[in-house]
C-alpha cells in the first residue's frame, strides 16, 4: 500500500497541469488532476486527499464555487487556491471561503512544493475531543470544528482553529511572521509575500467577537502582533 501524499490539481490550463503533475510526481506525490470544475468537486468530494490545489478560473464551474462546496462537506480538506498576480479580491474570496492558503501565478515551484509540504504538516488535529475556552460565551470543540458563540452554533475551519488554539496558549502579542511558522508551517517567512494571516484574523473575529470591528478578544497590537484576551 502506498504511503506516498496524495493531491489533487484542479487546473483547466494544459501547460501548467502538465508541469505541477511532473513536478509533484518527481517530489514523492501521488497525483490526480482534473480540467472542469465540476468534474473536480466531484472528485474532491468522492476520495479523501492530502490537499487540493485549486485554479480559480475553471470551466462549469469556478474555483470559489468548488472551495465552498468542499467546505460545506469538509472542514479539515486542506486547500490551496492559485490566484490572479495581485488580484486581491480573489485572495480575499478563496481565503475567506475556507482556503488554507493561496499562491499568485506566476509562482515559484519551489514554494508552491513547500507551502503544500507545510499544509499537510500541520493538517492534522488532536485525536482526542479538546473544549477550547474562549470566553464565557465563546467555546469550541477542537476535533469536531463546531463551537458556540454568544449562544449561536458556529462552524470553524482547521485553521481557525490551530490559530486560536495557539494564540490561547501564548501570553504575549504573537507577530504575524510566528504565526506563520507555528501554525502554517513555513520554516521561512522571509520575502514570503502573502494577506493569509490578515483575512483569517478578520475571519475568526466574525465568529467570535460580539462586535468584530471594535474587537475585545483577538485584539492587535500595533507593532506587536495578536493577542487572544480572556472574556472572563
Amino acid at each position: 500500500m502506498s504511503m506516498k501524499p496524495t493531491l489533487l490539481i484542479i487546473e483547466d490550463e494544459p501547460s501548467i497541469l502538465r508541469g505541477l503533475t511532473d513536478l509533484f510526481i518527481f517530489h514523492g506525490f501521488n497525483v490526480d488532476s482534473e480540467t472542469d470544475g465540476q468534474r473536480g468537486l466531484d472528485r474532491a468530494l468522492a476520495n479523501q486527499y492530502h490537499c487540493i490545489i485549486l485554479d480559480v478560473m475553471l470551466p462549469s464551474i469556478d474555483g470559489f464555487q468548488i472551495c465552498d462546496g468542499i467546505r460545506q462537506r469538509s472542514q479539515t480538506q486542506p486547500i490551496l487556491m492559485l490566484t490572479a498576480k495581485n488580484s486581491e479580491q480573489d485572495i480575499i474570496n478563496g481565503l475567506t471561503l475556507g482556503a488554507d492558503d493561496y499562491l499568485a501565478k506566476p509562482f515559484s515551484t519551489t514554494e508552491l512544493v513547500l507551502r503544500v509540504t507545510a499544509l499537510i504538516r500541520r493538517s492534522g488535529l488532536p485525536s482526542t475531543d479538546n473544549k477550547l475556552i474562549i470566553s464565557d460565551n465563546v467555546s469550541i470543540c477542537t476535533q469536531k470544528l463546531i463551537g458556540t458563540s454568544y449562544q449561536q452554533e458556529v462552524r470553524y475551519t482547521r485553521r481557525e482553529v490551530a490559530i486560536l488554539s495557539y494564540l490561547h496558549q501564548q501570553k504575549s502579542p504573537v507577530s504575524r511572521e510566528e504565526l506563520l511558522k507555528e501554525v502554517w508551517g513555513y520554516k521561512s517567512t522571509e520575502h514570503l509575500d502573502t494577506r493569509t494571516v490578515d483575512i483569517h484574523i478578520a475571519k475568526v473575529r466574525k465568529k467570535i467577537e460580539s462586535d468584530p470591528k471594535s474587537p475585545q478578544l483577538l485584539v492587535t497590537f500595533r507593532g506587536e502582533g495578536y493577542q487572544l484576551l480572556s472574556g472572563r
